[in-house]
């Protein structure tokens, strides 16, 4: 599948995550695409928990959570760990945003950023209110990430639509 055009819907899923509340709580529940209209989202695609560049980005993410929140957007984190994996992840790192566990790949399939053999290219998608894919950053390498200042002032850009 090739990788969503901006200005399209966004592909639709839904994958069991698991969200780390407080007290150390952790709800594991399906999270659907589809039924967080309204509102907008940002998915992070990441190859491994607890990889260097993954740990570093997930936290910058997390300790900036309320920048992303006072745009209405959450912040999705997916990759192919099971939810073991992210609930170990969240716990260790305080990381208080869904970890979607894509354990068939299939989401992965469906956004186009596959990479046979390897995993996942990192990417990050901003969907609107309305399911459209607004924005996309898809790295050829993963070796860097797209930084809070530049994932949040795309979502403040879809105020202005």
């Amino acid at each position: 599948m090739p990788v969503p055009e901006i200005g399209t819907p966004a592909p639709d899923f839904t994958l069991r995550g698991v969200l780390l509340g407080d007290g150390g709580s952790v709800e594991r529940r399906d999270f659907s695409l589809s039924a967080h209209r309204g509102a907008p989202v940002v998915l992070a695609f990441y190859p491994g928990d607890e990889s260097l560049v993954c740990t570093k980005q997930l936290c910058s993410y997390a300790s900036e959570l309320d920048r992303f929140r006072d745009l209405g957007a959450t912040v999705w984190g997916i990759n192919f760990s099971d939810l073991d994996s992210h609930e170990q992840f969240a716990r260790k790192r305080d990381l208080r945003f869904p970890l979607l566990a894509d354990t068939d790949r299939e989401v992965v399939r469906a956004y186009g950023i596959q990479m046979p053999g390897l995993g996942l290219k990192r990417s990050v998608f901003v969907v609107d209110a309305d399911g459209v894919v607004r924005w996309k950053h898809v790295a050829r390498l993963g070796l860097t990430f797209q930084d809070t200042g530049t994932i949040t002032k795309e979502l403040a850009a879809l105020t202005q639509r």
